[in-house]
């Protein structure tokens, strides 16, 4: 007989509780048995009578509470489901799990809980940034605990930047890979890289390149469905955040670095950003002016550090697989060659950039793939093919060790 699939729901108090509803009539029409938490901040958004009404079960407050511990104490709660989801995970909740405390029904849950765990945080995009959330962030990744979201966008607080919730129906997605099954990079860990860099000259002014991060945002999509835990560096771009990835958004070619190397360990690294290769030795604290003089002011440039060569090269964290990405207008195979070895990365995947072939910008892309004793040559493809060719070529690889 086929077992219900159960979820234990635990609504924190931020104001996108008021999505949950949905999420359980989703939930519910996929014949998934949905049970509820309500914390006492969440029940300030959403009413314990709205959860039960669309989950069609009681909805559990108060850890104190003698019925409810006699009927379904906390501990039984917390085991009686296939997978907790916390929806939305506050700045608050978050730091009583990473730091063990158990002051109320929910806290307590997650801590006496055996089951896999899944967070949508949602909170301001300070609270998101500070050093303490980040901290417990990786604390909690670090336990096993999964992640969707945040997103970047406008928030209630009438500010704007990363700490939306992610939306229902990408939660629901979520749940659903849960539910399928192991994937083929499931218990993977990866960091992508995506889009240019923008090498600061001075307050408003910056070097950059015409990479449009589709690439590096595609390739981070199908790893995700595959399974893999992703986290994905992003310079400046207008592509979506993917679904079920870590988006970490940088400005400079140091900035990524960073952001990579705070990601580490990792199973697979795929440098799929356009970095800058050079930044202003020395960026002006103010708006550099003109002075009339014809006079150009002395741009020093340096080298910026070597992300690819970094990673590949680094003896105590190396990925088990690196893979460059060699962007080239001319010789394409034969610089990318080169590159591979000069970096000492796995894989390299070169590609034509020169105007006429519209790749950076460009929704297509015509890709070499150079391992360590062949090169094969894909046909001009969609950089979304690209991307899923690519990852089954990764998980294919990655089994055969």
């Amino acid at each position: 007989m086929h077992k219900q699939k159960r979820i234990l729901l635990i609504v924190s108090g931020g104001i996108a509780a008021y999505k949950t509803p949905d999420l359980i009539r989703r939930l519910r029409e996929r014949s998934i048995d949905v049970r509820c938490i309500l914390t006492k901040g969440g029940s300030q958004f959403v009413t314990p009578l709205a959860l039960s009404a669309v989950s069609g079960d009681k909805v559990y407050e108060d850890l104190f509470d003698l019925s409810d511990e006699s009927e379904m104490g906390h501990i039984q709660l917390s085991r009686s489901c296939d997978l907790i989801v916390v929806v939305p995970a506050t700045a608050d909740l978050m730091a009583k799990a990473a730091n063990g405390l158990a002051n109320d029904l929910a806290s307590t849950t997650l801590l006496a809980t055996d089951k896999p765990v899944l967070m949508a945080p949602a909170m301001n995009v300070r609270m998101w940034d500070h050093a303490a959330t980040q901290e417990n962030l990786k604390t909690l990744q670090a336990r096993g605990i999964q992640f969707i979201g945040p997103v970047e966008g406008d928030m209630a607080c009438g500010e704007f930047g990363m700490g939306r919730m992610a939306e229902p129906i990408d939660i629901l997605d979520r749940i659903d890979a849960f539910f399928s099954g192991p994937k083929p990079l499931s218990g993977k860990k990866a960091i992508v890289t995506s889009g240019p860099t923008h090498e600061a000259i001075d307050p408003v002014r910056y070097i950059a390149n015409r990479s449009s991060g589709k690439q590096g945002h595609a390739i981070a999509t199908e790893l995700a469905k595959l399974g893999c835990d992703v986290t994905l560096v992003s310079g400046p771009t207008s592509q979506p955040t993917p679904n079920g990835v870590t988006l970490v958004n940088i400005q400079s070619a140091r900035d990524m670095l960073k952001a990579c190397t705070n990601a580490m360990p990792v199973d697979i690294c795929i440098c799929a950003a356009a970095v800058a290769d050079w930044r202003v030795d020395c960026e002006a604290d103010q708006k550099l002016k003109k002075d009339g003089t014809g006079i150009l002011p002395d741009l020093k440039l340096t080298e910026n550090p070597d992300i690819l060569a970094t990673i590949a090269q680094d003896i105590l964290q190396r990925p088990k697989l690196v893979i460059g990405f060699a962007a080239e207008t001319e010789n394409v195979v034969e610089h990318a060659k080169a590159k591979r070895l000069r970096k000492k990365c796995d894989w390299i995947i070169a590609n034509d950039v020169s105007p006429a072939t519209g790749t950076f910008g460009g929704d297509e892309n015509t890709v070499h793939i150079i391992t360590d004793n062949n090169c094969e040559n894909w046909p001009a493809l969609s950089k979304s093919e690209v991307a899923a060719r690519l990852t089954q070529k990764i998980a294919d690889h990655l089994k055969e060790d």
